[in-house]
């Protein structure tokens, strides 16, 4: 019996994880289908319990569910619990096991993939949304010099930076910023995990933001650049990346998680990049 495996969002008919995990698959001699499901924007859970009733063995959760798809577990991985949210949904005797593999996707793409060392660097992070959840620990971990998160509503900033921000208080914490605050800073890595470029439209950021010497990534991905790409390079920035390798870094982490196996990435990205 092939297992059956999905991701699940809104919209979802840009993903390329379909054919992500047909590669994962070919490559490990694993019996998997995957496919993509529309989820109507108020029927997220009944959309995930029919994929259930009907043999679903797993499921990946993209924009905007990963917060419902967290509330819907009956168990959590520690990273999943520190997220706040979840992208990786196992089902195994009646329960549902919720993971986040963004941020290890996240890392393995800026470290692996494009050869930027995080440690001792200075990040901002804007967005507070499920996308930047599953990533602000695993950047924690790499020991940047500080970690800075804005967002257009400061308050949802500040509470995603109380929660995620260690308890033992020798560690570096997240700091939230409103973007006045952030006027005229300076950051080596700058990070959009908001949605916008899904809609070919601008984050909000600070006006005169300095991007000199600065690393800006975009968590989402196309054929061409960006408009945040775009600004950043207008902007001075030393260079530019979209997240397709975030992608499939993720998604590697969410088949080793269902099948045990843990995939080569490097061919895959090549090969998604240029079926863009």
């Amino acid at each position: 019996m092939t297992d059956r495996y999905a991701v699940i969002g809104n919209p979802i008919a840009h993903s390329k994880s379909p054919q992500i995990h047909a590669e994962f698959a070919k490559q490990a001699g694993e019996d998997i289908s995957y496919a993509a499901i529309l989820a109507p924007l108020n029927e997220f859970e009944k959309t995930v319990r029919e994929f259930i009733a009907g043999g679903g063995k797993g499921m990946n959760v993209t924009l905007p569910f990963k917060q419902q798809a967290y509330a819907m577990c009956n168990e959590l991985t520690e990273r999943a619990q520190l997220a706040g949210a979840v992208n990786t949904l196992t089902f195994s005797g009646g329960k549902i096991l919720g993971d986040t593999t963004d941020g290890k996707g996240l890392i393995r793409d800026i470290i692996g993939n494009l050869g930027f060392d995080i440690e001792g660097k200075s990040i901002l992070v804007i967005g507070a949304g499920g996308a930047a959840r599953g990533t602000l620990a695993p950047l924690l971990r790499c020991n940047p010099s500080r970690l800075v998160i804005a967002n257009r509503t400061h308050a949802k900033a500040a509470e995603l930076a109380r929660l995620i921000t260690p308890q033992d208080k020798k560690q570096k914490h997240i700091e939230a910023k409103t973007f006045e605050q952030l006027a005229s800073e300076k950051f080596d890595l700058l990070i959009n995990a908001t949605s916008a470029s899904l809609t070919n439209a601008l984050p909000e950021m600070p006006k005169n933001i300095q991007l000199n010497q600065t690393f800006t990534y975009d968590m989402m991905y196309a054929k061409l650049p960006t408009l945040f790409m775009k600004f950043a390079k207008q902007h001075g920035a030393a260079r530019v990346s979209d997240g397709l390798g975030m992608l499939v870094e993720q998604a590697a982490e969410s088949f080793f998680v269902w099948r045990g196996v843990r995939p080569e990435t490097k061919s895959v990205l090549i090969k998604m990049r240029a079926a863009l």
